[in-house]
């Protein structure tokens, strides 16, 4: 015989062959599921975002309702899309110029800099991108090895509904995704130099450059 999995989604108990993602064993339960379907089962697009509790844990876990499979006694909830706290609107073709590209980036999004590293976003992430850490490639201006990083996001934004400095981590991820082929950015060593340096916080002798008559 079959074997029947019974959990809990939405304080409604749905009961489903083993092997089932939750999606799959919502419909298989007769329920017409039409909200948080997005891709149908592809896990690229982020919008069945669950909240999912197992029986044998009392923590609460991040995930897509269309690539988890079912575990007896576990409960889900799914998570709707929110406005985010703050906007960060900004114009791909203002980048022009690449040796300021970190710069722009940072008075787009001032908050990453305040990011407490608290790993709340990292916990949230449903494809097990290290999103904090992504973020702190975009501060120190390494834009193309952050862009990589977050080369997997699905754009959820569940890693900004975690953060408690508003920082949007998933945005600041897609600005340099979205910067690499349109503008591909400078060398970061020399723009975090010169950023250094334009804020006072490198000195530079000009000196050592004069030529001597």
């Amino acid at each position: 015989m079959e074997e029947l999995i019974a959990i809990d989604v939405e304080g409604r108990q749905v009961t489903a062959a083993a092997g089932r993602s939750i999606i799959e064993a919502i419909w298989d339960a007769g329920y017409m599921l039409v909200q948080w379907v997005g891709c149908l089962g592809q896990g690229v697009c982020g919008s069945c975002r669950v909240m999912i509790r197992r029986a044998d844990s009392e923590d609460v876990n991040m995930a897509l309702a269309c690539e988890t499979v079912i575990e007896p006694g576990m409960q889900v909830s799914f998570v709707p899309f929110l406005n985010l706290a703050r906007e960060h609107p900004y114009k791909l073709e203002s980048f022009q110029n690449t040796w300021q590209a970190v710069e722009q980036v940072h008075c787009t999004f001032p908050e990453a800099v305040d990011c407490r590293h608290c790993g709340g976003c990292d916990a949230a992430c449903p494809k097990g991108i290290d999103v904090q850490h992504g973020v702190e490639l975009v501060i120190a201006g390494e834009l193309i090895t952050a862009g990589n990083a977050f080369e997997s996001c699905i754009m959820c934004d569940l890693c900004s509904y975690a953060c408690p400095e508003f920082i949007s981590p998933n945005h600041v991820g897609l600005l340099a995704r979205r910067l690499l082929p349109s503008r591909f950015a400078r060398p970061a060593n020399l723009m975090r130099r010169l950023r250094q340096v334009e804020q006072g916080e490198l000195r530079v002798d000009d000196r050592a450059h004069q030529i001597n008559e």
